[in-house]
């Protein structure tokens, strides 16, 4: 069964994220708490790690902003 990857909410006021760059290649084989991608906010970045093992597969460009919810990928 598929995981959907989305934009997480880092902190209380955080509405959208914006993905500066995949640490992974689409189609890669990945671990639980791999790291995926680096999400850049107002305040901070943060590199996200992969909830479940299998296989990446990527929506999300890098780049454009998402709000929080938004499905970027996921782990198949």
């Amino acid at each position: 069964m598929a995981q959907e990857l989305s934009i997480p909410q880092l902190g209380v006021t955080m509405t959208e994220g914006v993905i500066t760059e995949w640490l992974v290649e689409d189609g890669a084989t990945v671990q639980q708490g791999d790291p995926l991608y680096t999400l850049g906010t107002d305040k901070t970045e943060t590199e996200i790690e992969s909830p479940a093992a299998g296989t990446l597969v990527i929506l999300g460009e890098i780049e454009v902003d998402y709000a929080v919810g938004t499905v970027i990928g996921r782990i198949e």
